[in-house]
């Protein structure tokens, strides 16, 4: 098994989320996905989503605004971040289903209906190392609903990217991981900065 590589913060504290939530809007290609992500969805009007890591809830405040009926359910492990989350969504807050566990853990998709679109951000590399990626990806694909999507941004690693390659997939792996998860039709939608974007249904 694959040793963890170490993460310079911990998100369950609130110094350490403070800190995050303050810096991620900076991050080059961050703005450019959030719009992604809503004009995917857009195109599909699922009833119902999943987000995976969603942290303070800046993915989930722009799908709201754009989706004001979708339900809504918002997985992480950090009680801290769902509290920012809350704080930041205000009255829509009430419309999203809090799940605080832990997407590396073995169980974390117990008892979850099965979902028509699945969405994560900036998250899956905190698996804390790439070789777990085609095992959350087959889970995702467990989870989703006939004919649902998955659409997932995460940082990608190689010249202009990130430059840890083991906690980081070059392009290539990013797609060698979905494929391995049994994801037949999936695609690069965008790049921008050192995240990369793809969509996968099935």
């Amino acid at each position: 098994m694959a040793e963890d590589v170490p993460s310079p913060i911990d998100l369950s504290t609130l110094a350490d989320a403070l800190a995050w939530e303050a810096s991620a809007s900076e991050r080059p290609g961050r703005v450019q996905m959030l719009e992604a992500f809503v004009i995917e969805l857009q195109k599909s009007k699922p009833s119902a989503i999943l987000e995976l890591g969603s942290g303070p809830g800046f993915l989930a405040e722009r799908i709201l605004n754009a989706l004001p009926e979708v339900s809504y359910a918002a997985l992480d492990f950090s009680a801290v971040m769902h509290d920012l989350a809350r704080s930041r969504l205000g009255a829509r807050g009430q419309q999203v289903t809090w799940i605080e566990r832990d997407f590396r853990s073995a169980g974390w998709s117990r008892d979850l209906p099965k979902f028509p679109a699945i969405v994560t951000l900036q998250a899956v590399h905190e698996l804390r190392h790439k070789n777990r990626a085609a095992a959350l990806h087959a889970r995702v694909r467990d989870l989703l609903a006939p004919g649902g999507s998955y659409l997932m941004c995460d940082h990608w690693c190689g010249d202009g990217g990130m430059a840890n390659s083991e906690l980081y997939m070059s392009l290539d792996e990013h797609a060698a991981a979905l494929a391995s998860a049994e994801f037949d039709n999936f695609e690069r939608v965008m790049r921008a900065g050192t995240l990369v974007f793809f969509r996968a249904t099935i």
